[in-house]
């Protein structure tokens, strides 16, 4: 059976998608009109509210061949029972290119941190581990510390963005030096 609202909901998911295709625009957009995941309740009564949508969930929805009266299994799409609910061209056109994406990505190569506060910080407003990241111009790499809930969702879900990775390292460095008596300027291997 077709919940109708949430069957509008999705096909309104779609259509945005379509529009804006960028998945951060998307987030913002949902956040803005308060949407979340799909709340539900078990056979036994146990109520799961649905919650803020992150990358992860809406990739999930934009890939998922429900949607079009279809299941996938093992990467291999069959035809389902279900009466499709978005417009199969529409799917296939989002569904390639977020797909095409994905495994572009995996392409990239890695350069590995070094990073002296990785799994220490963590963000003063929303109690969330602060995840090391950087950015680059040119030959320059800036590296920083983002809250995980401002890096995973869209970018006003929590007010403390990024701290510049030196400022804050450098800060705690001085600190233990400081506290063990060691005087001299602070030097990082």
């Amino acid at each position: 059976m077709v919940n109708e609202g949430e069957a509008k909901r999705v096909r309104e998911i779609f259509g945005l998608y379509a529009k804006h295709r960028s998945l951060a625009t998307m987030l913002a957009e949902l956040q803005r009109r308060k949407w979340t995941t799909k709340s539900w309740t078990t056979k036994h009564g146990a109520r799961h509210a649905g919650s803020v949508f992150d990358k992860a969930a809406l990739l999930r929805l934009l890939t998922n061949a429900i949607y079009i009266g279809k299941v996938e299994h093992k990467g291999t799409i069959y035809a389902g029972e279900q009466a499709a609910i978005v417009e199969p061209g529409l799917w296939d056109e989002i569904n390639t290119e977020l797909r095409a994406a994905r495994r572009g990505h995996s392409k990239v190569i890695r350069t590995k941190q070094n990073t002296l506060l990785n799994g220490l910080l963590f963000c003063h407003s929303c109690d969330q581990p602060m995840v090391p990241t950087y950015t680059s111009k040119g030959d320059r790499r800036y590296r920083y510390y983002v809250c995980r809930t401002a890096k995973g969702k869209a970018g006003n879900a929590c007010p403390t963005k990024s701290v510049a990775a030196r400022i804050i390292e450098d800060s705690v460095v001085t600190q233990v030096r400081s506290a063990l008596g060691i005087d001299g300027p602070a030097s990082r291997c």
